[in-house]
Parts: structure tokens; C-alpha cells; sequence
């Protein structure tokens, strides 16, 4: 089994600008990170330039394998191509391997044929831009039952439907995956897995929400651990990136110490 490699999502810390955030990862070990499009008052939403934010990834020595996130890929307008022409040239400027892809998580679109279609539609026209740009799309199922993609098996067809293999890869979100009840993994197909716990005992699963999502611990209800050793016995070898919006996680007073605290317990479990 190839040994972990743990990575950094922005949401485990949004209130660090992005220079204390890279810092954090490196103080952590790990080399990689994904940075974020939504959190107000840090990049990218506070205008640092591209350039601004691959020189700090070079200073500190981490790799940005993902910008987080293009939203409502498959609802495909002129709007929304706009946006991802804007977020694709940054994440190249910026040195950022690959652009997420989160699906509308609103009610809409979930009707069979019509929501396989907009996905196909979605991929067709982002292909060649991320293609252009040297990109790789992160195609995110999201749980939830309102999304309007929650199969990864819906998601992987329409990539291979549309020649997308070399463009697109799917993101295993151990919280999405265990909301969506879809026991398939796509190993092969997997270019990143996001990794967040729940453990509220009372909360059921269709009403666990991103409010819930934790660091992974001993009290974990999502067999974080589970999932991640089926994930890397089909073959996985990327990042495992912490990626929880609990507002108590975002709130600890040492966040360094949280997250070396759920590395070890993972490296113990797996």
C-alpha cells in the first residue's frame, strides 16, 4: 500500500491568509494544497493576483494541485463559461494543476436524462479550455440528496461518453460518498479525495450538512479510515487533502496541532 500523502485544503483554516496558510502546511509536512475561490478577505476573492499567489507557493515550497471551486459546472451558460475561462487562467497562472467542478446542489436538474445531458453538455465545453490551459477538471459528486449529480458512476460515464478521460478525473469526498449511499469507488479514476469526519451522534445522514464536517477522529461515523484503505488497495496513490467547514475546526485555537492530531490518528487506523 503506497504510503499517505496528506494535503491541505484552505477550508481547514479560512481565516489565515493565504502566506500563514501555506505555512501551516509546510509546519504539517505536507507539500500540497488546494486554494479557494470562496472565502472573503483572502485569495482569490480579495484580488491577489495570480502571480502573487505562485510566488508564495514557491517561497514556501508547496504544490497548489487544486483551486476550489468552479460552482454549477453543469448548469452550462454563457455566465458560468465566462467564469470558468476567468478561473482556468488563473489556476494556470497561479501554477495550479487542476480546477474542481461542483455540480448545482439546489433541487434543479435532477431529472433523468435531463441532468446526464447538462453534465455531458458541461464536460464537452470545458474540455478543451482546461485542455488548452494544461488543467485537470475535478469532477465533485456531492451527497446531498437535492444535487443534481450525486453518482460518481453517472459522473464517470459521461467523462468517458465525451473523451474526457485524459481531461477530467472525479473527487472521492468521504463525506459526499457516504451521503450518496453509491458503494462503487473509481479508483483509477480518482484524481483527488477530500477527507472530512461527522461525529454527532444525533444527526442522521440525510441531515448531516458541511456545518458537521470535522477533522477525522477516533469517533468518526464515516469510516474515514474504511474508505481511504479500500481507495488505496484498488490503487489510488494522490493526495488526501482536509477539506472540514465546521465552524468548531475553523475556531480551534491551534490548528497545527488539530490536524497533526487526525494525521496520526489516520496513520494509526489505515
Amino acid at each position: 500500500m503506497p504510503p499517505l500523502d496528506f494535503a491541505l485544503n484552505h477550508m481547514t483554516a479560512p481565516g489565515l491568509k493565504l502566506d500563514a496558510f501555506f505555512a501551516l502546511a509546510v509546519s504539517l509536512g505536507m507539500k500540497a494544497v488546494e486554494i479557494r475561490n470562496d472565502l472573503d478577505g483572502n485569495a482569490i476573492l480579495d484580488g491577489t493576483t495570480p502571480a502573487e499567489v505562485k510566488a508564495l507557493a514557491e517561497r514556501h515550497g508547496v504544490t497548489i494541485i487544486s483551486i476550489n471551486a468552479l460552482q454549477r459546472f453543469n448548469e452550462w451558460t454563457p455566465a458560468r463559461a465566462a467564469e470558468a475561462k476567468d478561473l482556468i487562467d488563473y489556476a494556470s497562472a497561479c501554477g495550479a494543476r487542476a480546477l474542481v467542478l461542483v455540480p448545482k446542489n439546489d433541487g434543479t436538474g435532477q431529472v433523468d436524462g435531463e441532468r446526464q445531458e447538462n453534465l455531458r453538455t458541461a464536460l464537452t465545453a470545458l474540455k478543451p479550455l482546461l485542455d488548452a490551459a494544461g488543467i485537470t477538471g475535478l469532477v465533485e459528486p456531492l451527497g446531498f440528496e437535492v444535487c443534481s449529480l450525486r453518482s460518481k458512476r453517472e459522473a464517470a460515464e459521461a467523462i468517458r461518453a465525451v473523451g474526457g478521460e485524459a481531461t477530467f478525473r472525479l473527487v472521492h469526498d468521504t463525506f459526499h460518498h457516504h451521503l450518496a449511499g453509491e458503494p462503487d469507488l473509481f479508483a483509477g479514476l480518482t484524481g483527488l479525495v477530500h477527507i472530512s469526519g461527522v461525529e454527532d451522534p444525533a444527526v442522521s445522514v440525510s441531515d448531516m450538512r458541511d456545518g458537521h464536517r470535522v477533522l477525522v477522529g477516533p469517533k468518526d461515523r464515516l469510516d474515514n479510515a474504511g474508505q481511504i484503505k479500500a481507495l488505496l488497495a484498488a490503487g489510488y496513490a494522490g493526495p488526501l487533502s482536509f477539506e472540514p467547514f465546521s465552524p468548531s475546526v475553523h475556531d480551534v485555537a491551534d490548528p497545527k496541532a488539530a490536524v497533526a492530531e487526525s494525521v496520526a490518528f489516520l496513520r494509526a487506523n489505515i
